[in-house]
């Protein structure tokens, strides 16, 4: 909510952004996907998110291999 007391009169537009900038989405994952995988990267000794990239490089591998 704005109020009345904010004073904007010194802000200068854009200041702060970066068109380079890199923007990381949260992906949801269902809890029982995000068991299964947080359970075998604990198993296999590497981070969840090494894991994941590994197997979603793969994924796009296969789907390239296809078209």
């Amino acid at each position: 909510m704005m109020h009345e007391e904010y004073d904007f009169s010194k802000a200068e537009r854009g200041k702060f952004f970066n068109p380079k900038a890199k923007k990381n989405l949260p992906i949801y994952i269902d809890a029982d996907v995000l068991d299964y995988f947080s359970a075998k990267a604990k198993a296999k000794g590497v981070e969840l998110n090494t894991m994941v990239n590994d197997l979603l490089k793969k994924d796009i591998a296969l789907i390239e291999g296809i078209k």
